[in-house]
Parts: structure tokens; C-alpha cells; sequence
């Protein structure tokens, strides 16, 4: 026996006491001789196939006043006399079967015989249980130095992907594209073929010896891989998808049938060798400063900035890929500029013969008209909403030279017979936080939509919220982090018990190629920034507005030419107000108060509160101006409820203190957390000068003061001297109504000079009577059904 390349065990020697029990009730059928072969101080040695060691059995030496009964290892003495005395009938009958070949009677046992091979199973059961359980009574045990390395190696089941998929030249046609590929299972240094590896799986050994090398199989493991193989003949390959999950975390849903033991689990680990191209796309996908750069397209009317030509590039090289994904910028840096572009860029490359779909919340519905209209005039823009849309045949007949369709998440699911029945070039979702719950009508109905390519719009981080992100993700790429169930149970549940950093470290790597996010606090986004960003954001009329707003127009126009020069000033001011009101939120024109029911009721108030709840979840502050108080109070009640922290507003009747308070709230990042405020109303007369509010990077202008002076003057109680971030500016402009027709005639300066204009909204009352009609006329394509 070879002791320098064994593995000593030592632990409480008592097998003199085994061995003497084991003497005086031999197994039936031993010979005294081969009893005595397993007395204490002899070895019982058992040749395993041929390597480096030898398996042996130690009893350790004791002097002759040993007293087995106050050994602490006598309570185990029962096991070792048991499996001494097995050993010694194993004795036996080798020395039987030995006796009968060499011309010995039968019976007759041939002295100081022992057996010395074993079969696969026997040494199996003796390297795996035997030597535990003699070791454990304090049996000395030799065992071969593979045993220990073998005992420690983890298998890795390899997919080695031969076909050209994801070659320069060709597209790929979706995550589920099967493709060809051969096994191996590697253990150590030692790579089986796919053929060793299947004959090793129909034999089901359990120790093998193959080229030279020690290996062992568990039988768990073995039933899981002739599973995993079954599945993939099932499916007749490996999808794009299982490919890029056991790339990204080493696990494949698709070929783990049912769920796994964690113990099982743990025994091997899966992985797929790329061929040079899909390896190529894959490090795009990780590292997206390799993708190539797209061009601006010639339709495009604006400029672009540098980060958004790299999303732009990333949309597209997603597209090539067949492959969906999640564009989760910073609110203020231009997803619906990118997607726009990506949506002119496909239309001049492919000339696609079906349109786009863009679903996205009823209150953005008009800011993506204006937007695409602005940037994108060569589209061709189909907006499905209202009564009078389109329905059954109609519709598919209407899609005739349709570019892009624009509808609303209600309608997704309201009109899903005439949506499903369109495979559609591309589907974007706008505010894809509106699919969260994966179990809604809205959002099953959504997934189930057919479309060549799939993208989703969110400024709401989603890399945290897992249960959120489930939704998301199945629509860009069905099916890729497999069924909701199965992803509750491998990765939401155990995070969310237990926060483990490695599953946390797993799913991000599933989602990152999948996903690109910048912020504005990244060094390289600010330098591409400007100081003051302002954007207009344009909202429709809700039914209820639109029926309050012609009603009053009606009124006021029936009593307009009756009465006096004054009179006719005061009536027109008066308008200006209340339909302003009407614009903000129907209850302030019928005098509700500010706890009246809001929701549905006005698409600007609903969008406020998109908006802001995005930038509270970026850590952001923000102010929001307003000339009315009953807005402020109305806001604020909304916002509060809505969002669970309380919110300032300032307005002409707050006492020097609570104003001197409110501020000191808003700009004190030293104060406690719970004292800090981060949303502050104020009333624009109020608030609009003489303040110091840098602690805020959104300004809101609720409601529009016709007066770009005095709009910039409350603006720069946050872009001024103090201010180290990027200031974004928001201006709401509610379409079809007097505010979108007072901006363009701002915006275009027609027949008034900016002196004018400066004034203040007297102007207003100069007008003729037809001018105030074209002016306050309400254009009812933009009001809701």
C-alpha cells in the first residue's frame, strides 16, 4: 500500500473491540482464517481498476489494558463489527469460489484468502458510504488521491453552438431560432464527447475510468442531464434564447423541466460555447461603445445629441439581432427623440410594408402627434382613439400606407381583435410601467400582440423591481426569463427573503444586454447637456373638459357683441381664466374644492403626476407653478395622496414664517430625511421672484402665463447662481384649446412684436370678434370620447 498518496483518516479507535465482537459471532458460512483476516492490526486491502493508490482499511494499536466499554467510540461499535463482519463473509466466499478452481473440495475455505477487486458498484458503495461510516467509528482509512480530487470536480454541461447563426450578412429572426450545436461534459481537464457522454448516461455507472482519468457520476445528476436532453430533442435544438440565458447566468429555464432540488442543482453548471459570430454580437450586446454607429436619417428634422445617436444605434443593432429591449433613460433625455428616429431610419432602410405600433397613456397621446409631427413630417401618423375610430375590416384597410398607428393602453385590450390581427413592423410601448402587473387584461393583451420587433419606453428604474420587470421584459423578449411562476419562485422570492448578492448578480447579467440606461448625473450625459433644457408637453381634453369648454365659449359669444368696450375687456379676461381652469381640472371651474374626485377627469393633472413620480424616484425635487391658488390646493392634495409625502405651496396669502419655513425645508439637504420637502407649488405671483430654490432640477409650468418674461423669471428661481445641475423646464399646453393656439402665435410672433407679447395678456381683449373665435374655438379632434 502506497501511504504517500493516500488520504489518512484517523478519528477514536475501538475496531480491536469490533474485530473481537466480529471473532465471536462470525457471518455463516467464514472460516476461522478469514475471521481472523480482519483482526485488529491487519490490513484489508481492495484493488479499485489500476491507479496511483489503494483503498485500505486501518485498525489502530492499543495495549493490551484497552477497555472498549470506556472508549468514546463504543456506541459505534455495533456498525464496525457489522461491516467487519461482512467483510469477513465477502472472505469466505472468495475463498470458496477460489478453492473449487484450484482442486479443493467444495466448502472448504482457502486460508488467508480475501477478495481483492471490487466491482464499479462495489466500489462505488464503499468509496461513497462504506469508508464515511468506518471513519466515522474511528476506523483509519486509506483512499486513492482521485478519489478526493474527483470528489470535489463539478461537471459542466457544455452546448458547443456549429451553425453560422448571427453571421455579418445574416439577420436573425427572433429569440426562439433554433440552432444546431454539439454537447460535451467537461469534468476537470477532461472534456467527453457527445457519444462517451450518451453511453456514459445509458450505462448509468457511477465510477468510470475514460483515457487514464477517474470520474464519477451522480445519479441525481445523471437523471437531470438525460432530462435536459430529452427537452432539447423535444425542441430539436437550442433556441436563441436558451443560448443567451445559460451564456448570461448558466442556467436555461427552457431545458430544466420542472423545478430543480437546489442540492441537485448545485452538482453541475451549464454553459454554451459561442462560435465567433454569436461571441461577437454578444460582446456588442455587453458592451454597447462597440455597436456600429448609426447615421442621422436625411427625413429627420433636429439635431442629436451624442447619447442619443449611441440609443439610437442600440435600438437597431437590437433589431438586426431580433431582439427586444428596454430604452430606461432619464426623464428629460429624449426617449420619444430616439424612438423617432429609429422609426425613419427603418422606414428608409427597409421600407417596411406594415406600420409601427405605439401604445402609450391616453395623456401623452397628443405629445407624441406634435413630437412626430415636429421631428418626423414624413411619417405617415394613423391615431386609433375616440368614437369615431376605425373598426374591423375598416381598420386593416385604413393601414394603407400607414407608417405608425397611435393608440392607448385601454384601447390595447378594448380593440385587441382588430390590433392582433396586424403584424406589425415594430410595437413600442411608451410608459411601459403601465404593464407591470403581469396579470392584467391590458397587459396579457399586450404581450400576445404580433410584431417584428418589440421596444419599451420607461424613465422608472425597473433594474430593482423584479416583480415589475417580469412584464416588461416578456414583452420585449417573450418568454426569455420564462413564465412568471418560475421566475417568482427562482429569483423574486429568494431576493426578496434573503437579498443574496449572487442571484441579485444573476439577474442583473440576464437583463443588462437587454436594457440601456443613462442619467443625467453621468459625467459624460451633463457635458452633452445643456444648462436649461425646456420642452413643451402637450395634453388632450378629457370628454368631460371638452363638453365644460365649448359650453362656455357658446355662452360668452351669444353675450359678446351686446355688450359695452369694458365690458367686452372684463368678459374676455374673465374667459381666459375659466378656461384655463377647465384646462387644469374640470372641478375648478364647477368649484368642487380641492378634495374633489380627479382621476380620469383631466389628461394634464394626469400627467403631472406621471411625471413627478418618476423624478421622486430618481431622487429628484421639482417646483410646479401655477397662477391659481384653487389649482395649488388641488395639486397638493392630489400629489400628497398619490405619492405619501407632504408637499409645500406658497402662495399670496402664506405668512412670512411659513414661507421662510417652506423654503428652508426645500433647500436644507442637512435637516433630517423625514423634515426635507422635494415638490413645492407656488403660486407664479407669489413665488415667481425673490426666491432661491436651487434645490430644484424640474420646473413646472402647470398653466401658461402669456408672458415669456414673467414664465422666465419663475423658472430662474431655479436655474441661477448656485444651481450644479442640469434644469429641466416643463411647459403643459392643452390641444384644441385656446392655450395650443396662444403658444403658436408666441412661437411664430404673427403680428406681434415680442413688445406686445411682453405686456401681459391685455392683448388679448384687442382682438375682433372672428379672431377670438379662431382663437378660442375648440378643435374637437383632441377631446377624448
Amino acid at each position: 500500500m502506497q501511504r504517500d498518496s493516500a488520504k489518512w483518516l484517523r478519528i477514536l479507535p475501538w475496531l480491536d473491540a469490533a474485530a473481537d465482537e466480529a471473532a465471536a459471532a462470525p457471518a455463516a458460512g467464514a472460516s476461522a482464517a478469514a475471521n481472523a483476516g480482519a483482526t485488529s492490526g491487519q490490513f484489508v486491502g481492495h484493488e479499485i481498476g489500476h491507479g496511483a493508490g489503494h483503498e485500505a482499511v486501518h485498525g489502530a494499536e492499543h495495549g493490551a489494558g484497552h477497555d472498549p466499554a470506556h472508549d468514546p467510540g463504543h456506541e459505534a461499535a455495533g456498525a464496525g463489527a457489522q461491516l467487519s463482519a461482512q467483510l469477513a463473509a465477502q472472505a469466505a466466499e472468495q475463498a470458496k469460489a477460489a478453492g473449487k478452481g484450484a482442486g479443493h473440495t467444495a466448502g472448504e475455505a482457502v486460508p488467508n484468502r480475501i477478495r481483492t477487486k471490487l466491482t464499479e458498484a462495489e466500489a462505488w458503495r464503499f468509496l461513497s458510504e462504506g469508508s464515511v461510516r468506518l471513519a466515522e467509528t474511528g476506523t483509519s482509512v486509506f483512499l486513492p488521491a482521485w478519489w478526493e480530487r474527483i470528489s470535489k470536480q463539478k461537471p459542466k454541461l457544455r452546448a458547443k453552438i456549429k451553425s453560422s447563426v448571427g453571421s455579418a450578412h445574416e439577420r436573425l429572426f427572433g429569440i426562439s431560432q433554433l440552432m444546431q450545436f454539439d454537447w460535451r461534459l467537461a469534468i476537470g481537464d477532461l472534456e467527453l464527447t457527445e457519444d462517451e457522454f450518451r453511453q456514459l448516461l445509458e450505462e448509468k455507472r457511477r465510477l468510470v475510468q475514460i483515457r487514464g482519468n477517474w470520474i464519477q457520476l451522480d445519479p441525481r445528476f445523471i437523471a437531470q442531464i438525460q432530462q435536459i436532453l430529452k427537452q432539447v430533442d423535444k425542441k430539436k435544438g437550442l433556441s436563441f434564447r436558451d443560448v443567451l440565458e445559460l451564456h448570461f447566468s448558466g442556467e436555461a429555464q427552457g431545458l430544466t423541466p420542472g423545478e430543480l432540488d437546489p442540492e441537485v442543482e448545485r452538482m453541475f453548471e451549464m454553459e454554451v460555447e459561442l462560435n465567433d459570430q454569436l461571441q461577437q454580437m454578444i460582446d456588442q450586446l455587453t458592451q454597447t461603445s462597440s455597436i456600429p454607429a448609426a447615421q442621422t436619417p436625411a427625413s429627420f428634422q433636429g439635431s442629436l445629441r451624442h447619447y442619443q445617436m449611441d440609443g439610437i444605434s442600440w435600438l437597431l443593432f437590437l433589431r438586426k439581432c431580433g431582439l427586444g429591449g428596454c430604452l430606461a433613460d432619464d426623464m428629460g433625455l429624449g426617449k420619444t427623440i430616439q424612438w423617432i428616429t429609429y422609426l425613419l431610419t427603418v422606414k428608409e432602410q427597409e421600407a417596411p410594408e406594415t406600420p409601427s405600433l405605439l401604445i402609450c397613456p391616453t395623456s401623452v397621446l397628443g405629445n407624441w402627434q406634435m413630437e412626430l409631427k415636429r421631428f418626423a413630417p414624413s411619417l405617415k401618423v394613423h391615431l386609433h382613439y375616440g368614437p369615431q375610430r376605425s373598426k374591423g375590416d375598416a381598420f386593416k384597410k385604413i393601414l394603407s400606407g400607414i407608417d405608425l398607428v397611435l393608440t392607448s393602453y385601454t384601447l390595447s385590450h378594448l380593440d385587441e381583435a382588430e390590433l392582433g390581427a396586424v403584424t406589425w413592423n415594430s410595437i413600442c410601448l411608451d410608459e411601459a410601467q403601465n404593464i407591470k402587473n403581469a396579470y392584467t387584461k391590458q397587459a396579457s393583451a399586450i404581450r400576445r400582440l404580433d410584431g417584428n420587433h418589440r421596444i419599451a419606453l420607461t424613465g422608472t428604474p425597473i433594474e430593482n423591481r423584479l416583480t415589475e420587470l417580469w412584464s416588461i421584459f416578456d414583452f420585449a423578449n417573450p418568454g426569455y426569463l420564462g413564465t412568471v411562476r418560475d421566475f417568482t419562485n427562482r429569483y423574486v422570492n429568494a431576493i426578496e427573503r434573503t437579498q443574496d448578492s449572487e442571484i441579485i448578480g444573476k439577474v442583473q447579467r440576464l437583463i443588462r444586454p437587454f436594457l440601456l440606461r443613462r442619467v443625467k448625473k453621468d459625467p459624460a450625459i451633463q457635458l452633452d447637456l445643456p444648462e436649461k433644457n425646456e420642452s413643451k408637453t402637450f395634453v388632450s381634453l378629457t370628454a368631460e373638459q371638452g363638453s365644460l369648454y365649448e359650453n362656455y365659449i357658446q355662452d360668452m359669444f351669444d353675450r359678446l357683441d351686446k355688450l359695452s368696450p369694458m365690458e367686452r375687456r372684463g368678459i374676455i379676461l374673465a374667459a381666459l381664466t375659466k378656461l384655463k381652469q377647465v384646462c387644469n381640472h374640470p372641478a375648478l371651474l364647477l368649484k368642487e374644492g380641492p378634495n374633489a374626485p380627479w382621476s380620469g377627469r383631466s389628461n394634464k393633472l394626469e400627467r403631472l403626476l406621471e411625471m413627478v413620480q418618476e423624478l421622486r424616484q430618481e431622487g429628484d425635487k421639482c417646483l410646479i407653478f401655477t397662477q391659481f391658488v384653487e389649482t395649488g390646493h388641488l395639486l397638493q392634495s392630489v400629489l400628497q395622496r398619490e405619492l405619501s409625502e407632504p408637499v409645500l405651496f406658497l402662495h399670496g396669502g402664506s405668512s412670512k414664517t411659513a414661507r421662510d419655513e417652506m423654503i428652508a425645508h426645500f433647500q436644507n439637504s442637512q435637516l433630517p430625511a423625514e423634515e426635507q420637502r422635494c415638490i413645492f407649488i407656488l403660486s407664479l405671483k407669489a413665488g415667481g421672484i425673490g426666491l432661491n430654490l436651487t434645490a430644484a432640477n424640474h420646473v413646472f409650468h402647470y398653466d401658461r402665463w402669456w408672458n415669456p418674461a414673467v414664465e422666465n423669471q419663475a423658472t430662474d428661481r431655479a436655474f441661477r447662481i448656485g444651481q450644479t445641475r442640469h434644469v429641466q423646464v416643463h411647459k403643459f399646453v392643452t390641444l384644441g384649446t385656446l392655450e395650443e393656439r396662444i403658444d403658436e402665435m408666441i412661437e411664430r410672433k404673427l403680428e406681434l412684436s415680442q413688445q406686445i407679447v411682453g405686456s401681459g395678456e391685455s392683448w388679448i381683449t384687442e382682438l375682433s370678434t372672428a379672431e377670438l373665435r379662431d382663437m378660442f374655438a375648440l378643435r374637437h379632434e383632441w377631446v377624448e370620447s
